[in-house]
């Protein structure tokens, strides 16, 4: 029987994936934001200035401090506090707050665009309100005038019959603009794709679907020319006689879920999308126990997956709940003593990850980073502010795309990824407080 702990966990997960974690994101609608912008600076003690504060970000929000609205760099905080509350962001004083009218206050402000961030108040000397997980986006995330929309397809259906037989899986094409069928398109596989595959309804909305904006940024990146044209697998995890197998699929170090996708499913959206087949072209994709499903897909199949992106891996023991003989823990001691396999690694992360009987989820993804710049992988780790959340891969997104598919060259099938010079010269990653 699964422990209460273990059940709370999947619930965590759950919610991560979700978006869930933070009580608010910068996803505003952009004319809500530059109207509050310009009531700040025009009508700051203005009885409009105030009700469009609470519409815009809640009354409830607003009293206890956790109240923020965003649209690219441009910010604006709001809280209600009967004496002058100091705005700290990633925990550095940022600015002292402007009163608006009576107990309430606010500040405008900027944040640099692709980064998440955290705040809090300070109010006399105590520590008031405050948020995690909040996504700046470059201009990339957002639609773009002039830019050609790809579409997505229905839900597709595919029912093992061999590596998880009688298992229900839903999945998702994305096709760019730009897919042409007589040219074979590269690749990119999703995990947990059924909460990735929304456009952002401009909502100030933790829950939305659009939070990471995968088709905006590909709209745009593919539009100039950045990436390649590639063709987006979503895949939701199956269902197998009513039970998610999520974690069985995802957690597992064997190779039964990569053969699922390299047998069953990957034929069948062959069959439908012109698309390539060797690894050079193929990339993949997962956060949290999704993450080391992606890099576990590319650690028995190099061939076939190349390129791989993970935001929070979940390179901990959870596997052993399933009753699996190994666990993600080891993978940083594997990736250390194995030889080196042709991947190219993008790796992000944050400081206020779990801690658990399971592991710490920060410092496995910094063993991870650290193997891998032992054995010589081409890899990116990008460590910021934030709990289990996808909101610095939100923020990084067009940078991690970029990094991930650059120098990608049709015309071949392989490429030797080697580190980057500059990278051997740095130093190991270390941690350098215990954040207390």
């Amino acid at each position: 029987m699964e422990t209460l702990h273990g059940a709370l966990l999947k619930l965590a997960l759950a919610l991560f994936l979700l978006g869930a974690g933070s009580p608010v994101s910068n996803a505003t609608e952009r004319p809500v934001v530059e109207r509050l912008v310009e009531l700040a600076h025009t009508q700051p003690a203005s009885a409009a200035f105030r009700d469009a504060l609470i519409d815009a970000m809640g009354a409830d929000r607003i009293r206890d401090g956790t109240a923020i609205a965003g649209y690219g760099p441009d910010f604006v905080w709001a809280v209600e506090s009967a004496n002058a509350p100091v705005l700290y962001v990633d925990d550095e004083k940022y600015a002292d707050m402007q009163r608006a009218s009576g107990d309430l206050w606010y500040h405008v402000g900027t944040l640099a665009p692709g980064d998440a961030y955290k705040f809090h108040y300070v109010v006399g000397n105590a520590r008031m309100g405050g948020a995690l997980n909040i996504p700046a986006y470059t201009p990339d995330s957002y639609e773009q005038t002039g830019v050609p929309q790809g579409e997505l397809s229905a839900k597709m259906v595919h029912v093992s019959t061999s590596v998880y037989p009688g298992m229900e899986t839903n999945y998702w094409v994305y096709l760019p603009a730009q897919y042409d069928p007589s040219t074979p398109a590269a690749l990119m596989v999703w995990q947990d794709g059924h909460l990735l595959i929304g456009r952002n309804d401009e909502r100030i909305c933790i829950l939305c679907p659009g939070l990471v904006r995968i088709l905006e940024v590909t709209d745009n990146l593919t539009h100039r020319g950045e990436i390649p044209v590639i063709a987006h697998l979503f895949v939701q995890p199956g269902t197998l006689d009513g039970e998610v197998m999520r974690s069985v699929q995802y957690d597992s170090l064997t190779d039964r879920y990569p053969r699922f996708l390299l047998e069953e499913l990957l034929p069948e959206v062959y069959a439908k999308y012109n698309i390539r087949r060797d690894g050079y072209s193929h990339a993949i994709q997962g956060q949290s126990s999704g993450g080391i499903a992606a890099f576990n897909a590319a650690w028995h199949f190099p061939d076939q997956f190349s390129r791989v992106a993970v935001q929070h891996g979940t390179f901990t023991a959870v596997a052993f709940r399933n009753g699996e003989p190994e666990a993600g823990h080891v993978y940083p001691t594997l990736v250390r003593r194995a030889e080196r396999k042709n991947l190219r690694v993008w790796l992000s992360h944050g400081t206020e990850d779990y801690e658990n009987e399971w592991g710490s989820w920060p410092t496995q993804n910094l063993q991870m980073a650290n193997s891998l710049k032992f054995r010589g992988y081409d890899f990116r780790y990008t460590l910021g502010n934030g709990s289990h959340h996808a909101a610095i891969w939100a923020a990084k997104l067009p940078e991690a795309l970029r990094w991930l598919w650059r120098d990608y060259d049709p015309a071949r099938t392989h490429q030797d990824f080697e580190q980057d010079p500059a990278e051997k010269d740095k130093p190991y990653f270390r941690i350098r407080s215990l954040n207390r």
